[in-house]
């Protein structure tokens, strides 16, 4: 029996798309997804009713070669802190996107939680290349532990978190804070995670579906890997899809969401069972229906309100 699209997910996406089929752009094409990426991304943040309550302050740490990175700080206002906090890294396939853009998607997550993020603006390939994006992110960890005392952070209680390519890049995170030896922290929450470099070949069942196809899947893991890409010696650093059992071993416990429909299905199915196989509690949820980024462009879907009331929780839990 073949897979069937959500009809509320169906009929958002149909109407974002006007009734036009996507733009076809060729694997490798960089600078043309980074240009639908960004009209595409400003569509879907107008869906969604403006968040108010946040407050926002940016501040910069000190990347590993000097590089000065911006990090944004979220609160609820007139919220007292509880302790708990979260380092996000937003999606975009490693290759677009900014924190800049992603600003209402992290204010929704703080509004409704009232628990602060740092995004961290974490630089793009090809411009750089792995593990350039995971270190970024790891000094934007540092400096909120460093700054937790005079920000009402409970240093243990710091959750690492991001969506699409900014998924893969906490996963990778996990591995990385293993290498350097900390800080520790309480739980990652994955959200569709773009996780493995070897998954370039079209899948016949998801393609009349994919909102991230084959061909952008290439273009992102060339980008970042190089000649690298799909052959033998990539480590979880880099894609953290080639985590085995033992690389495994001693992660945060996970949260991890993904659709039925989606291109990273099997890679985060295979990621959960592995951290099952290492002893990682993981909470796992596969939402039927639905493709890649789908409650982005149909918010008041129900089964984007349930996804997204799962991650409330799972962020409320640290």
């Amino acid at each position: 029996m073949p897979f069937t699209l959500d009809a509320e997910v169906g009929s958002a996406l149909a109407k974002l798309m006007g009734g036009q089929e996507p733009p076809k752009i060729p694997a490798g094409d960089v600078n043309g997804r980074r240009q639908l990426l960004d009209g595409l991304f400003a569509a879907l943040i107008s869906l969604h009713t403006p968040v108010a309550d946040v407050e926002t302050k940016d501040f910069h740490a000190q990347a590993e070669d000097g590089h000065s990175i911006l990090c944004r700080w979220y609160t609820k206002t007139g919220s007292t802190p509880s302790g708990s906090a979260i380092v996000y890294a937003h999606g975009g396939g490693y290759i677009a996107l900014t924190v800049e853009q992603y600003d209402q998607v992290v204010k929704r997550y703080v509004s409704t939680t009232g628990v602060p993020f740092l995004m961290v603006d974490y630089r793009l390939s090809p411009e750089v290349q792995a593990p350039v994006h995971v270190s970024d992110v790891y000094a934007g960890l540092k400096w909120l532990v460093a700054h937790a005392a005079e920000l009402g952070v409970d240093a243990r209680r710091i959750g690492i978190m991001g969506d699409s390519a900014g998924g893969g890049i906490t996963a990778s995170l996990a591995h990385y804070i293993k290498l350097k030896g900390g800080p520790a922290v309480a739980k990652q929450i994955l959200i569709y995670p773009m996780l493995d470099d070897r998954n370039v070949q079209v899948d016949e069942n998801l393609a009349p579906y994919a909102t991230w196809s084959t061909d952008d899947n290439i273009t992102g893991w060339k980008a970042v890997l190089g000649e690298k890409q799909g052959k033998d010696g990539v480590d979880p650093i880099e894609a953290a899809g080639r985590m085995t059992v033992n690389d495994a071993k001693n992660l945060p416990p996970t949260y991890m969401d993904v659709g039925e429909l989606d291109l990273f299905r099997d890679e985060d199915l295979q990621y959960a069972a592995t951290l099952g196989k290492a002893g990682v509690p993981c909470e796992f949820h596969m939402f039927p229906g639905v493709p890649h980024a789908f409650e982005g462009f149909a918010p008041e879907a129900a089964v984007s309100k349930a996804v997204m009331e799962g991650r409330f929780r799972a962020i409320r839990s640290l």
